[in-house]
């Protein structure tokens, strides 16, 4: 063993340039590693933007919640003005069947006389209205029967309010 090194123990030139360029690499990346944990400002906005990103899909999410939750409130108020509605139509009805059931025969037929009066000289004052009337003057009283038409419930409903106040009134005219 004579201290001398061979060949093979040395690196060539190229070796040693591929080792430095190695080296650099590694390094370059190592720096870049670096660099990026120093950039507060940029981790800042990068945690920043995700934050902003959950609540946007946390608001989102609650909005679509408050959604669904208003549309069923709203389905259950709208069946519950039905099953209302129902209720009322079906307790008018009985209250009209009910007065008419109690209302003695002479009370139906002068009520249903007087709604022939009525219905005649309706007819009448409508005739001669048509006949005198300016043609806008028509048109909108055509348009206002139309609606009354469109809701005579509530008309009937008055209308058998009226025949039981009159029965009241006749009742208690007797009972004196």
């Amino acid at each position: 063993m004579s201290g001398k090194t061979g060949p093979k123990d040395s690196p060539t030139p190229d070796e040693l340039r591929r080792q430095v360029e190695g080296t650099r690499e590694e390094l370059g990346r190592t720096v870049e590693k670096l660099a990026g944990k120093a950039d507060v400002k940029g981790q800042a906005q990068e945690k920043a933007a995700k934050a902003k990103t959950q609540v946007q899909d946390a608001a989102a999410q609650g909005k679509a919640q408050a959604q669904e939750k208003a549309a069923k409130a709203k389905t259950q108020v709208q069946d519950a003005a039905a099953q209302g509605k129902a209720q009322v139509q079906e307790t008018a009805a009985r209250v009209a069947h009910i007065a008419q059931d109690k209302t003695p025969e002479q009370v139906r037929e002068k009520a249903a006389q007087a709604k022939a009066q009525i219905a005649e000289t309706v007819a009448t004052v409508a005739h001669t209205f048509q006949e005198k009337a300016p043609d806008a003057l028509t048109d909108r009283a055509s348009q206002a029967g139309e609606v009354a038409r469109r809701r005579k419930g509530p008309l009937l409903l008055t209308a058998a309010a009226g025949v039981l106040v009159l029965v009241a009134v006749k009742r208690r005219g007797r009972n004196r």
